[in-house]
């Protein structure tokens, strides 16, 4: 059972810490120079810099994640993240869990499309995400945060 729930913890983790890192270059640089990404990728976005991006992308995918990897190693209670548990018979960290890996594959659509381009770590992040959704819908973590 530890096993199976520390391999989600994991998984969250590197999405949380790899988001916050990236996010936190394209808020630190909106031009894209930091990572050698012109302005032009995006001109098929509705952005002109990647500062609104690295938000979205700093907090829901970066700061979130983190934020349920402590809530499930804790189990701590939230009335305000309850309000948002679509599972009521399941903490609502697990729940989260699933909104980060469908979050993740939105976000990887959105950006192909924006981009009209598909990079080898599109591929990467979408096995993380299925990972993600994969690992929590497994019995054995399912059993350790059911109510």
């Amino acid at each position: 059972m530890k096993i199976t729930r520390t391999i989600l913890l994991i998984l969250l983790a590197f999405l949380g810490l790899g988001a916050i890192g990236g996010g936190g270059v394209f808020i630190i640089s909106p031009s894209g120079a930091l990572f050698g990404m012109p302005l032009s990728m995006l001109a098929h976005s509705p952005f002109t810099n990647f500062l609104i991006p690295g938000i979205i992308l700093f907090i829901v995918l970066g700061l979130v994640p983190c934020g349920l990897v402590v809530a499930l190693l804790r189990k701590s209670k939230s009335e305000l993240a309850e309000r948002f548990n679509f599972y009521p018979d399941m903490h609502w960290a697990w729940t989260g869990s699933i909104y980060v890996g469908f979050a993740l594959i939105i976000w990887i659509q959105v950006e192909m499309v924006f981009l009209q381009a598909v990079n080898w770590l599109h591929t990467v992040y979408m096995f993380l995400a299925i990972a993600i959704l994969f690992v929590a819908l497994l019995p054995t973590v399912r059993s350790l945060y059911k109510k």
